[in-house]
């Protein structure tokens, strides 16, 4: 069966069999005249400028203001970009400049359809702000203007999607879906910024999108912005209809009246520019009353804040045909209209005949600059224009981060990693009356995070147990809008947190990703661009304890995401107990430019070292505990490494295991925190040299590692560090377990206390000692599991601190002081 036939532009959505009384939903607004004739004349000219260079800038290599007939040699080798798109954009772009003309708003715009790249980057240099930014090469005039078009998606110039080169931006464009819980995100804690988001019709089918139309329920006027969402329908994705373009005015608006916003459709594409300015001033002046109210102390609950959906055919202003096809209105629109114009008379013929219909010898200068009446269009004021928006470039308004060192458990006792981490989010809170906000998938409570809410609350506006109380917890179930509204909250200048049970990180990989790779670009190509704080994914209710959920909650593969990163971004730490965790929190959240995961438990485990060491332990990365190891005499017949919370306690019960079975053994523990000390010397900023590695983990004894991740990873890291392999043995999480007892989930991936005396007992040979080891540790796992099978729970005192002989250390009424680790 043949695949669809589009036989006319712009095809209709279909009429629904909805009541024509649903239309009484949407806005009316007497557009007719709105804007004065010289403005609309402006307006006018200022797309038609916008949209001549977003066209050259996919296909025209020189000659970029058709001065002479244009020749195949004009016409770039590679033809790169997206065209669809831009008509849209730009004509959003013309009129946000007017409107911060008549109201002095200060507005970021978001640009969700981020391929359409040449519609924003176009209107940048209208404005200026390429040259205020890239002063030598992005000058206001033809140098300037030849080396945008011609620059364009090569390597000399801008990508063909939105990204942190682009001034203005703080939105990665290469993937779908994020842009509007950016938008919300961007706005929080700035009670005087509008943020303008286009959603692409095709960009509104993804999840993110369609969860973030709810992120309006999360914003408080009083204290808070507000966004202007504008839906841009032009019907048609890569080669398909859109599902919004196939839906009617009336199922737009019971949607998006449902989602609780008012609904403004600009859609007179004969009137367009006075409907697009009347609207947009309409949606304004909504934001504003809402604002007000709240302000003055009489919020409105559940207030309708203002969507607009606008209708443009897809490639509007571009070719209607070429060689039989339906351009404009369709799909063969989306990316590059003529791709033949390089190597076909028709093609060049047909390019040529489009640039030349914006008359771009009336746009120009005789210098090459834009004309007075394109210039009439731009905002006065250099810190109003959309490309020079303070908050888009200034970098980090530090936060205060609190000293945690009061708030640490002494060593030797138990406590859980989580609800201390939990204290210091409360001190966090508290010192930081604005500028810090927690985005949590609705788990604060069973993370054990729940000390963060002592002194704030929850942000949401439709409950009205939360509503307009200036809660800094923004708790909703969808891991993509708390992704996104991060974001948006980091790149404008905040800190904030993102906890999660770690089996469901995952699903925001991508957006992770992503959002690290705008951070890189930001460091590594944009000076202009100061350095925000470090984004920081707090996992907890690990695979490990996973307790009363199943197989499905078991998933630490986000740690190998973050690892995949570039190496001056990656930053992944596994502290092994409550007081490392506090000083690993406090790290994270004074830092900059990084991607920081943090992986801890949530149930009490044992405190190895006092505050004042697990500082030191937690900036050296990694060390030896001595407490349980008996290597005094700097002899070692084995080390066992412990990365992670329950993997660590299983090599710390394993050395004390050892030392009353095999006494003379000489054991070494080590701990690693930051898992990027591993890897070879001049791979990450973290890792340790030669002799460091060496003085640590022996240079030639067996290396036993027991793993909260999986096992791979640590063997990824080694890799370039010579003859690890040939004496290392790494053990991980092996995708085993179920809905079953804490320890059985240790058995079964092999992790436990015993398995790692298993290993000892492999690596010593086939001695006396070695078959000792092996017959009694096979005797306690076949008792263990037995006693599970039975009562369905573990042994009592099975997670207790072990002891050591001649040590004080793991006895709760000893003395902490005693305890020796690094």
């Amino acid at each position: 069966m043949p695949g669809e036939i589009i036989d006319h532009p712009d095809p209709s959505p279909g009429t629904s069999h909805l009541p024509d009384s649903i239309l009484d939903l949407a806005v009316k607004l007497d557009t007719k005249g709105f804007l004065s004739k010289a403005d609309r004349n402006a307006a006018l000219q200022f797309r038609r400028a916008a949209n001549y260079i977003g066209a050259a800038m996919i296909f025209l290599s020189d000659n970029v203001l058709l001065e002479q007939p244009l020749r195949h040699e004009h016409v770039k080798p590679r033809l790169l970009g997206h065209w669809g798109t831009c008509p849209g954009l730009t004509l959003v772009y013309t009129h946000l400049n007017l409107l911060i003309k008549r109201t002095d708003a200060t507005i970021i715009f978001v640009v969700g359809p981020g391929h359409g790249a040449p519609g924003i980057l176009s209107p940048l240099w209208l404005e200026g702000s390429l040259q205020r930014f890239y002063p030598d090469r992005y000058t206001m005039d033809k140098k300037g203007l030849q080396n945008l078009i011609t620059g364009f998606s090569t390597p000399t110039g801008f990508p063909s999607h939105i990204n942190a080169e682009v001034p203005g931006s703080i939105h990665e464009g290469g993937e779908l879906g994020y842009a509007l819980a950016v938008a919300y995100g961007a706005v929080m804690d700035k009670p005087d910024l509008l943020v303008t988001v286009v959603v692409g019709d095709g960009e509104s089918e993804t999840g993110p999108t369609a969860t973030a139309w709810h992120a309006a329920k999360y914003i408080d006027p009083a204290e808070s912005g507000a966004v202007i969402p504008i839906v841009h329908i032009n019907g048609f994705k890569i080669s398909e209809r859109t599902i919004y373009g196939c839906m009617d005015n009336k199922e737009l608006v019971s949607l998006f009246s449902g989602y609780g916003y008012q609904v403004r459709f600009v859609e007179d594409l004969d009137n367009i520019d006075d409907d697009m300015a009347a609207s947009l001033s309409w949606a304004h002046d909504e934001i504003r009353k809402i604002q007000k109210a709240a302000r003055d102390g009489k919020p409105i609950f559940k207030p309708r804040w203002p969507v607009l959906i606008l209708r443009t055919p897809k490639g509007w202003t571009g070719p209607k045909k070429y060689q039989g096809e339906i351009i404009e209105g369709s799909f063969n629109s989306h990316q590059v209209p003529i791709p033949d114009a390089k190597t076909t008379e028709d093609g060049l013929t047909a390019l040529e005949d489009w640039l030349k219909s914006y008359n771009p010898e009336t746009l120009f200068t005789d210098s090459g600059a834009p004309n007075n009446d394109i210039l009439s269009v731009i905002p006065y004021r250099n810190d109003r224009k959309m490309g020079q928006i303070e908050e888009t470039y200034s970098g980090n308004n530090p936060t205060e981060a609190p000293e945690w060192l009061d708030l640490g458990v002494p060593a030797g006792t138990e406590q859980s990693a989580m609800k201390s981490v939990g204290e210091y989010l409360d001190r966090m809170i508290t010192t930081n009356e604005k500028g810090f906000r927690i985005f949590s998938p609705d788990e604060l409570e069973s993370n054990k995070l729940s000390a963060a809410l002592k002194h704030t609350g929850r942000n949401f506006q439709w409950d009205e147990f939360s509503r307009a109380k200036g809660g800094r917890i923004i708790e909703i179930l969808s891991e993509h809008t708390c992704q996104g509204l991060m974001q948006g909250y980091t790149l404008t200048g905040r800190t904030a947190l993102f906890p999660s049970y770690e089996s469901f990180l995952g699903i925001v990989h991508t957006m992770m990703v992503q959002y690290s790779k705008f951070v890189k670009l930001a460091q590594h190509l944009t000076p202009w661009r100061k350095p925000n704080s470090s984004i920081t994914y707090l996992e907890t209710s690990t695979w490990a304890r996973q307790e009363h959920n199943g197989f499905s909650h078991q998933n630490p593969s986000f740690i190998g995401a973050v690892l995949n990163l570039k190496a001056e971004m990656a930053r992944v730490y596994l502290p092994p107990d409550a007081n490392c965790a506090l000083s690993t929190i406090a790290h994270c959240l004074k830092s900059k430019g990084y991607t920081n995961l943090m992986v801890g438990s949530k149930q009490p485990t044992p405190v190895y070292l006092s505050p004042e060491e697990a500082k030191e332990h937690t900036k050296n990365g990694a060390g030896v505990f001595k407490f349980c190891s008996n290597d005094d005499d700097g002899k070692q017949d084995v080390v066992l490494v412990g990365i992670g919370t329950e993997t660590t306690l299983e090599v710390v019960s394993a050395a004390a295991l050892l030392r009353k079975l095999t006494p003379k053994l000489k054991v070494r523990v080590v701990n690693v925190t930051d898992l990027m000390i591993l890897g070879p010397p001049g791979s990450h900023p973290h890792a340790l040299e030669p002799e460091e590695f060496d003085e640590l983990f022996t240079r030639d004894k067996p290396v036993i590692v027991n793993y909260h991740g999986y096992a791979n990873e640590i063997a990824g890291l080694l890799f370039g560090r010579g003859g690890v392999d040939k004496r290392w043995e790494i053990d991980g999480y092996k995708e085993e377990g179920s809905t079953t007892t804490p320890f059985m989930m240790m058995l079964v991936n092999k992790v436990s206390r015993f398995d790692i005396v298993e290993k000892v007992a492999k690596a010593l040979g086939d001695g006396e000692d070695a078959n000792k080891l092996r017959v009694e540790v096979e005797k306690r796992k076949k008792e263990i599991v037995d006693y599970v099978n039975k009562e369905g729970k573990d042994p009592e005192g099975i997670y207790d601190l072990p002891t050591f002989e001649g040590s004080d250390w793991g006895k709760k009424e000893g003395n902490p002081e005693k305890v020796k680790g690094k």
